[in-house]
């Protein structure tokens, strides 16, 4: 089944895919494209794990950690609201 793309912008972007990656058709390369983007999803740690590394490099305490931070109160306080009742 050949592939038709309307837009003009991705089917320039998929012509240039088929001449980097040398694919025979422009329907093969948009495979290997969407197959490499999937993949190296796959291959992705976890965002949990992610998020503890930037907290080791930058030296940041872990979220339980943290004191409890009262949005509505900052707000309040921001817009000169400090008389609101709790």
């Amino acid at each position: 089944m050949p592939l038709y793309v309307r837009d003009e912008k991705v089917n320039q972007l998929a012509e240039q895919a088929q001449k980097i990656l040398k694919a025979p058709t422009k329907t093969d390369a948009i495979r290997q494209a969407l197959e490499r983007v999937v993949q190296e999803d796959e291959q992705r740690p976890p965002l949990a794990e992610r998020l503890e590394r930037l907290r080791a490099k930058y030296n940041m305490p872990t979220y339980e950690s943290l004191e409890p931070f009262d949005e509505k109160a900052f707000l309040d306080e921001m817009w000169g609201d400090n008389d609101v009742h709790r």
